[in-house]
């Protein structure tokens, strides 16, 4: 039986390659508008585009479709957001600062009271929620007990793989490539330390996409904060900085490097450290042994290096990875070995398929019953649409362009 999915939403592309790779599942893939650094780093084929900006439109787009599937699978906020204000059942896949801070959380002083009940609600009626590792996974056990942890996650094996022809790229010397965004959240700062303790001779290449919140990228030094610029001002005068590269480009400039840095700062690899290690390539990723990967029931610590994100001991394992090709290949088959029981995408495909079975079973209906209080909330929070449209329509202009912006939040004619 083949599963048709409605996927609102795919912040991480992890939806994008279940769609690519799996062969029991049809997905319909709706994202929001993109602009900026969101278009070179999103996937984009067979990818529908909300035309609006409006949240009563996107929901009246999905209300069009929704009959057309067995499930939806919904990326936290946004893609939520509509999913909930649908009147659909919806499964909730976590991810980042979407959940280690959520909107309803005491600390986030971004949201109102009003704000954090209504995103709470959301949370609660979802029909599942997923998460991946450690970091992840026990936030969202917090608010969900009954919370899913599926830790294999995409590589996109198609552009990432160690048969991948390299680009042509003049090297001087040993070099790394950053091809991370950049900021204290992938631990810059962390990373600046180490280097001055080095006693190699190398360069990094960095690439510009900068890291100003959760939700939001640039590129250019002029748009960055006091935080980003002062990383930028203190860089050592061997990073470089190189222009953002395409995703389906970032493969062919892993294999022309030496060596990969990744982040010093989350304790668990990211999509970058996996996917340059399943080129194999050596990884600079800094491991919490505190937080292992649970594969196939089995607990396993990556063997990404170092296990300590102290400037002294990141030195000794950049050192280490510059001077011996020994050091530089066992680690790189250790990492290759360890991302294809992670990432594979035939293993990772049959994980989701096993668990939207599972979830089918127990949920027949797409649409779910709304309460009264749930209808009358929806009414009210439509209406005040307009009143957040004004609030941040100078905001909105300067990030989309004055033009763009007036198309995305056109109402359609009834």
């Amino acid at each position: 039986m083949v599963l048709k999915i409605l996927a609102i939403g795919d912040s991480t592309n992890n939806v994008h390659m279940l769609k690519k790779f799996s062969k029991n599942l049809e997905i319909h893939i709706i994202d929001f508008p993109k602009k900026g650094v969101d278009i070179l780093t999103a996937a984009h084929d067979e990818v529908e585009y909300f035309d609006s900006l409006l949240i009563s439109q996107q929901v009246k787009k999905i209300k069009s479709i929704k009959d057309n599937f067995d499930l939806c699978l919904a990326m936290p906020w946004s893609g939520a957001r509509i999913a909930y204000l649908s009147g659909i059942n919806y499964i909730l896949d976590f991810h980042g600062n979407d959940i280690t801070t959520p909107p309803f959380s005491k600390d986030n002083k971004n949201y109102n009271y009003l704000e954090k009940y209504f995103y709470k609600k959301i949370l609660d009626n979802a029909v599942a929620c997923t998460a991946a590792f450690e970091e992840y996974f026990i936030p969202l056990k917090k608010y969900r007990k009954d919370a899913i942890r599926l830790d294999r996650t995409f590589v996109d094996t198609e552009y990432f793989n160690e048969k991948i022809l390299p680009t042509s790229l003049k090297k001087k010397k040993f070099t790394f490539l950053s091809a991370q965004r950049f900021g204290t959240e992938k631990g810059m700062e962390i990373i600046w330390e180490a280097i001055k303790l080095c006693k190699t001779d190398f360069e990094i290449l960095q690439v510009k996409w900068f890291i100003e919140n959760a939700s939001h990228t640039v590129e250019e030094y002029d748009q960055l904060g006091q935080i980003n610029k002062k990383l930028v001002d203190e860089m050592p005068n061997n990073v470089k900085f190189i222009p953002l590269i395409k995703r389906e480009e970032v493969g062919k400039y892993f294999v022309a490097v030496d060596a990969i840095m990744g982040q010093m700062r989350a304790g668990v690899p990211g999509a970058i450290e996996r996917d340059a290690a399943y080129c194999k390539k050596p990884v600079l990723c800094f491991t919490d042994p505190n937080k292992p990967t649970i594969i196939d029931g089995e607990r396993i610590i990556p063997p990404f290096l170092p296990q300590s994100n102290n400037p002294q001991e990141i030195a000794r394992i950049i050192d280490k990875i510059v001077e011996s090709k020994q050091f530089r290949d066992d680690l790189a088959q250790k990492e290759h070995e360890y991302v294809k029981k992670l990432s594979d995408p035939e293993l990772v495909s049959k994980d989701w398929e096993n668990f939207f079975y599972d979830i089918l079973k127990k949920n027949k209906e797409l649409n779910r019953n709304l309460s009264i209080l749930e209808k009358l909330t929806n009414n009210i929070f439509f209406k005040l649409e307009k009143k957040y449209v004004k609030k941040f329509r100078e905001k909105n202009i300067q990030a989309w362009g004055k033009e763009e912006y007036e198309k995305l939040i056109k109402e359609e004619s009834t």
